[in-house]
């Protein structure tokens, strides 16, 4: 269960607005009253605390929710480690590391586009429970095409890139990558309610995916004068497949950790401070910090919206920081990774919090989710004291 010394006795231990919190929890629990929501859950932290942990629905404190690409935070982080132990280079062909994806083009794929979304195979299938037959796994690999040239364009690649990136994780540190994510991440902060491969002991815990609300029309996009979002691997379906046993058990690194808000909020409070939480190990250098949340590139997204991608995550940037996962009221150099079903994760480093919400609760309503969203961030970006 969470460890006690990371939650606050009040609010203004670590310098947040109880009454600006209030508002954000109300915000919160608003799609659960209205009954469009079944559960949801939030986690506020500063200062490498949490100043409110709270659970609304069918769930509790002690309830774990699938994240989808808040994961990707994660397994980026794990990454970085290889770089800062001089193991990886994120100008290494991804071909010289894994011989076996040297086909159909892809030999020029550089380690740093795999973060980036702009290897150039956005779609390339690979089954989740491939993950634990090597043979297989490489014959994914090996089978894949490029849509376009590598580092082209951006387009966002919801599972394939975060494969390959833990291909390489597992080649240069000779660990597993999910023992490697839980020995030099999850059990050195302490977060033990954090899983990404969970154990079957902890299933019962997890809040299954529903999905609620109608999905948006043609014609409902072109009211919005928004293109319709393309269709990717990312369905109801493909979702809640994560309620199947063998699914929760894969260490799926682009989307399927499963934890509390608490874990996640706790999560970006160690890259804030600089790399520990507490009084615990230092996990990443400043240094190393620094490097990975440096925006890559600047390529628009379908929308035509610039993604500001650094290594992994995404940087809030500019006016349109909303349309990036954040509200209007974060700083520029927020940063974060949102998930599948209006899962929220986010930090920024000019007021030092961190926020982590999570819902079982996905509306097929894309553009009621994105401002929801947005509500629940800009709320809670404004709850710093002074």
């Amino acid at each position: 269960m969470l460890n006690p010394r990371y939650l606050a006795d009040q609010p203004e231990d670590v310098g947040i607005d109880p009454g600006k919190l209030e508002e954000l929890l109300t915000r919160v629990r608003k799609e659960v009253d209205d009954g469009l929501l079944p559960a949801c859950q939030v986690a506020i932290a500063r200062n490498g605390r949490l100043a409110a942990f709270e659970t609304f629905g069918d769930a509790n404190n002690g309830s774990l929710f699938n994240v989808f690409s808040c994961t990707k935070a994660i397994s980026s982080a794990a990454g970085w480690l290889l770089i800062q132990e001089g193991l990886l280079d994120v100008e290494e062909k991804v071909a010289d590391i894994i011989p076996e994806f040297a086909t159909n083009g892809k030999e020029a794929v550089t380690v740093e586009q795999l973060f980036t979304h702009t290897a150039g195979f956005p779609n390339a299938p690979f089954r989740a429970t491939d993950w634990f037959d090597q043979d297989k796994r490489l014959q994914r690999f090996a089978s894949w095409r490029l849509d376009w040239e590598p580092g082209s364009r951006y387009e966002y690649h919801p599972t394939s890139s975060m494969w390959v990136l833990a291909e390489i994780i597992e080649r240069r540190s000779d660990v597993f990558f999910a023992v490697f994510v839980r020995e030099r991440i999850i059990e050195p902060l302490g977060l033990s309610n954090l899983f990404v491969g969970c154990p079957d002991a902890e299933h019962s815990r997890i809040k299954p995916v529903i999905h609620v609300g109608e999905p948006m029309t043609e014609a409902d996009w072109a009211e919005l004068g928004l293109p319709v979002p393309p269709v990717t691997e990312v369905t109801p379906e493909a979702l809640q497949s994560f309620n199947e046993t063998e699914m929760r058990r894969v260490p799926v690194p682009g989307g399927g950790g499963i934890m509390t808000a608490a874990d996640l909020a706790l999560f970006y409070q160690a890259l804030l401070n600089d790399g520990r939480l507490d009084d615990g190990p230092q996990i990443w250098t400043p240094e190393t910090l620094t490097y990975a949340l440096e925006v890559r590139h600047d390529l628009p997204d379908a929308a035509g919206v610039p993604a500001h991608r650094a290594l992994g995550l995404v940087i809030a940037g500019d006016k349109q920081r909303n349309q990036r996962g954040f509200g209007h009221t974060n700083s520029e150099h927020a940063f974060g990774h949102g998930g599948a079903g209006g899962q929220i994760a986010w930090a920024d480093p000019v007021t030092g919090i961190s926020l982590g919400y999570c819902t079982n609760g996905h509306d097929a309503n894309a553009i009621r989710q994105a401002r929801r969203g947005v509500g629940i961030s800009s709320r809670a970006a404004a709850c710093a004291l002074g």
